[in-house]
């Protein structure tokens, strides 16, 4: 068990996030009656249009937030970043459209029509995602930070799936408001599964005993701590390391371990990408050779995905 402690203290285990205070919430509930009336005025299509006006300006205006995002782009990418195909001061523009279309809709989520919702969403490799699970042991897919996985979640539970998530205590207060709304529309929710990265995560071994598919960013770039396990990897020519725990932790129950991602498109259509498994599941155990095959393989799919959608960059 102390074995056991050291390699997984970098994960989590469940518990309940502070809950926002009223102001908080009646500042959010009078954003989302605005959002609502737009909509129903001008379609999900003027909403679409409406997130990205408001990008442009939040480009425009906020600077701190552009150099934060030029340093993301250098920090995944490296020398790549002179092979894209626009220039990172457009990769930048469109990270501000996407992110704000992308909460604007996550806002009013919960009021849409089930059916329009999931008409929506385009999976490739739905078909890896359900061998994997049919094994019976769960599956973990590693996430990373490109792309908006808070809509991924829901839209994984709508689709059938029993998903959980590690992430920070630390979240927005924005996330813990609509996480309740989502709560109180869809039952499919109810069942999701949040574990906080800070304590013992006994329930995660339980998490991939009960097939669920669990889901957890590993690319994390500031130090949380010499405790955590690591590997090291080379992204873009340049040595990176990246959390190991939750990796392990499959690897010790047996869960295949794959890769996603989430594309945002225009007018609010999302693309869920499932790739792997990273390492065979047949043979796969908890060795530091299988860990650093798995964590090269996982480096090397990010930089092929960012090249293709670099302003999916959320943070390192």
């Amino acid at each position: 068990m102390a074995a056991d402690q050291a390699v997984i203290e970098s994960v989590a285990t469940s518990g309940e996030a502070s809950r926002p205070g009223p102001l908080t919430c009646a500042k959010y509930a009078l954003a989302r009656g605005f959002l609502l009336g737009w909509a129903r005025c001008f379609s999900l299509t003027g909403l679409y249009l409406l997130g990205q006006f408001f990008g442009t300006c939040e480009y425009l205006l906020n600077y701190k937030r552009r150099r934060k995002f030029h340093k993301w782009l250098v920090w995944n990418l490296g020398d790549a970043v002179g092979e894209l195909a626009d220039s990172p001061s457009r990769i930048c523009w469109q990270h501000f459209m996407r992110t704000r279309s992308d909460k604007l809709f996550y806002l009013i989520f919960d009021k849409l029509p089930r059916e329009k919702i999931l008409n929506r969403v385009k999976f490739h490799g739905r078909d890896i995602l359900d061998e994997a699970l049919s094994r019976g042991k769960g599956a973990y897919v590693c996430l990373s930070h490109n792309g908006s996985h808070h809509v991924c979640g829901l839209l994984m539970a709508l689709l059938g799936y029993k998903v959980a998530g590690v992430r920070d205590r630390n979240e927005g207060q924005i996330r813990r408001y609509v996480q309740e709304k989502y709560e109180e529309t869809f039952p499919e929710f109810r069942a999701f599964r949040v574990f906080f990265a800070d304590s013992y995560p006994r329930d995660l071994y339980r998490c991939f005993k009960d097939g669920y598919i669990l889901g957890s960013a590993l690319d994390v770039g500031r130090n949380r701590g010499e405790h955590l396990r690591r590997a090291k990897v080379i992204m873009s020519g340049q040595e990176r390391e990246f959390l190991t725990g939750t990796l392990q932790i499959a690897l010790r129950c047996g869960a295949p371990i794959l890769q996603g991602f989430v594309v945002s498109r225009e007018n609010f259509y999302f693309h869920l990408i499932v790739q792997g498994p990273l390492v065979d599941p047949e043979t796969a155990t908890d060795t530091p050779e299988i860990v650093q095959t798995a964590m090269q393989h996982y480096a090397d799919n990010i930089t092929a995905h960012l090249k293709k959608y670099p302003d999916h960059i959320s943070k390192s």
